[in-house]
């Protein structure tokens, strides 16, 4: 066995809703969607905000057989609460920023973000749970300083990607789905697909029938 690898998911990825809120987390694993990420702003809310969030969310996941919750950033309120796994940006792998031994010695799913194949070898050498892949199409709801992939890059990096499972984020909407996952990922992030949307509960149960 392999110490320096982080722990393989538990379950497929398929549909990955990145939600503001524990109670978002709640309501989707209702609703049948076993892949999410909790993405709090920091600067919105206050320390003790955040790690009630952080709480709430984890004992959500936990409750529900087969949930994989992400807390993205926030990695040692999410150590300190037992969380399934954590996803970091690149910015984060410096050992002052996030303490990579300590996740691996918990057991913590790591998700590692990247946007070009430099950052993409970066991420193998990490030996992640699963690796994102993005933005695949411009956005407006992040500052991005990197150009949109794309779909026939998604497809050349997925597989650069092996055997790390691929998640694709960045403006996929529910009707950009099927062709997302054409490009062989193993999952699809959507951001404000749900949180966003006039129905959400059938917006997830929409994500969650095109996605797998």
């Amino acid at each position: 066995m392999n110490t320096n690898a982080f722990a393989p998911l538990t379950g497929p990825i398929g549909f990955y809703p990145v939600v503001p809120d524990a109670a978002w987390v709640q309501r989707l694993l209702g609703w049948g969607v076993r892949t999410i990420q909790l993405r709090i702003k920091a600067a919105d809310h206050t320390s003790a905000e955040i790690e009630r969030e952080v709480r709430a969310a984890v004992e959500a996941g936990r409750a529900v057989p087969g949930a994989q919750v992400f807390i993205n950033d926030h990695w040692q309120l999410a150590l300190a609460a037992g969380a399934y796994g954590v996803h970091l940006g690149q910015e984060d792998l410096s050992m002052a920023e996030a303490d990579l031994n300590a996740l691996r010695a918990a057991d913590v799913r790591l998700g590692l973000s990247t946007h070009t194949p430099a950052e993409l070898a970066r991420a193998h050498a990490v030996q992640p749970s699963y690796l994102a892949i993005g933005p695949i199409y411009p956005t407006t709801l992040k500052v991005m300083s990197y150009e949109p992939v794309g779909l026939e890059r998604l497809k050349a990096w997925a597989a650069q990607a092996a055997p790390y499972p691929v998640v694709a984020i960045g403006g996929i909407s529910l009707e950009r789905i099927p062709g997302v996952m054409a490009c062989g990922v193993d999952g699809v992030a959507v951001v404000s697909a749900v949180t966003q949307a006039n129905d959400p509960e059938q917006a997830a149960r929409q994500g969650l029938a095109l996605a797998g």
